[in-house]
């Protein structure tokens, strides 16, 4: 019999993206789905299951301006992603680019950070 307290300790440790990569794992193992039984309850009218809102994990960083100091742009979008001088600039001169796409809450909001420090307008969708 597996040791259910080293199990509970091991996936206590998982972050967010790796639990949910886990239930996808088993669903397909198991060839069943994590999300029927709260559908079930949502259709029998439970309160709870019905106001469920799942929280968002992955954010795309994105520049709406670059705002009046550009060079300080470019250089914080080389720093963030690896592209070229010229993809840098291409991405702070087009309005709604990704800077980054499906990052983790922390990333994108340490990424907006910056960017708005260097004089950029960004959105966090």
């Amino acid at each position: 019999m597996a040791d259910l307290e080293k199990i509970v300790e091991q996936l206590s440790g998982l972050t967010v993206l790796e639990a949910a990569e886990l239930v996808k794992k088993l669903e397909e193992k198991w060839g069943v789905s994590a999300a029927a039984p709260v559908a079930v309850a949502a259709i029998a009218g439970a309160p709870a299951a019905a106001e469920a809102v799942e929280e968002k994990t992955e954010f795309d960083v994105v520049i709406k301006d670059a705002g009046p100091k550009k060079i300080e742009v470019i250089k914080v979008i080389r720093t963030l992603v690896n592209l070229s001088l010229t993809e840098a600039k291409a991405m702070a001169e087009t309005a709604d680019g990704k800077v980054l796409a499906a990052v983790g809450k922390d990333a994108a909001m340490d990424a907006k950070k910056k960017l708005e420090e260097a004089g950029a307008v960004i959105e966090v969708k």
